[in-house]
């Protein structure tokens, strides 16, 4: 059986297409710096035709959905009704949500007739406990409209627990780690005898560290001044917040390859920030957990950049635990989602 694996990003896609027995990567095809995820996919496919690579001919296609909410706290087969709670979440996601729908309905358009399954992020963060993913607002915002922290990022969380545990040769349900996604987006998971018992993303993905051109973890009266003092506009403050922000706010770069060797002092003082961030959110799940087995480092940042791992992990803040560095393999995930299925 083949499946296909489509992992849009909040600018880029990684499609994959996996022998599903084996598990071997058949077609292996990343388009970066995307603006228009619908013509990106259309143009993938169209290079599928050209390699003379059958889609018509696949048995599975597994999207990576970044919101399921709380409806959906496991993968499911794509119906009218899946998409349309999708569509209802983009605002949740912004970057996100609406690229992987994007996925689906170009697949919808071009196979109608092969089964589609959605892998979401959040569900491996449903096992967090209340006092985790509820925000001390009043009880009703939760109840009515269910404001909480969801966590993202789980796909691969949920890849580099068990993939730990087959280093450490651990059963996963024994395992305390902290795993540290860090790409453009970047989230920390504190994971408690192999369930997530907190992450750093919360109600949407801008929570927690500081990325790319995310702001994270801000005073929530700020939005409220740019827009109350400053006239900002509810647009605005959100373009602001998700993609002028983080590193590209500070230093007018979003990636880390192209200031990390750098002498300007903004770009210093942005890699600073960034570190300090992910040293606190690590200290704090140091504490939350106890007893921990290894600290896992992966996403493009985690897996490349010695210079951000050393100095994460310097004046000894996890003397003598195992510090691990594991490539996580997102689409793998989707792929024995898809599987279970």
């Amino acid at each position: 059986m083949k499946v296909a694996v489509i992992n849009s990003g909040s600018s880029s896609i990684k499609f994959k297409i996996f022998d599903m027995d084996s598990e071997k990567v058949i077609v292996d095809i990343l388009v970066e710096e995307i603006t228009n995820h619908h013509k990106a996919l259309e143009d993938i496919i169209s290079e599928l035709e050209y390699q003379n690579i059958d889609f018509t001919s696949l048995d599975m296609i597994g999207h990576r959905v970044v919101h399921g909410g709380e409806e959906f706290c496991k993968s499911v087969v794509i119906t009218s009704l899946v998409i349309d709670k999708i569509r209802e979440l983009v605002p949740l996601a912004p970057l996100h949500n609406m690229a992987n729908l994007d996925g689906i309905l170009v697949c919808q358009k071009k196979v109608p007739h092969i089964k589609q399954i959605a892998v979401f992020d959040t569900a491996f963060h449903a096992t967090m406990p209340k006092e985790a993913f509820l925000y001390a607002l009043p009880y009703e915002m939760y109840d009515t409209y269910k404001i909480r922290r969801y966590g993202f990022h789980g796909t691969s969380h949920s890849y580099l627990l068990k993939k730990c545990a087959l280093i450490l040769d651990k059963e996963v349900s024994k395992l305390n780690i902290i795993t540290l996604h860090l790409g453009n987006g970047a989230s920390i998971c504190a994971i408690k005898n192999g369930k997530s018992v907190d992450t750093s993303m919360g109600f949407t993905p801008l929570e927690g560290l500081i990325m790319g051109s995310r702001s994270g973890d801000i005073d929530s009266s700020i939005v409220l001044h740019l827009q109350r003092s400053l006239g900002f506009s509810i647009d605005e403050v959100d373009n602001i917040l998700n993609t002028k922000s983080g590193l590209k706010g500070i230093c007018d770069h979003s990636d880390v390859r192209d200031i990390v060797d750098s002498d300007n002092e903004k770009d210093k003082l942005a890699l600073s920030m960034m570190i300090r961030r992910i040293k606190k959110y690590v200290g704090a799940y140091m504490t939350l957990l106890e007893s921990i087995d290894a600290i896992v480092f992966s996403g493009g940042i985690g897996e490349n950049s010695t210079y951000i791992r050393e100095k994460v992990m310097d004046n000894n803040l996890a003397c003598g635990v195992p510090i691990l560095v594991i490539k996580t393999d997102e689409e793998l995930e989707i792929v024995r989602e898809c599987k279970s299925i």
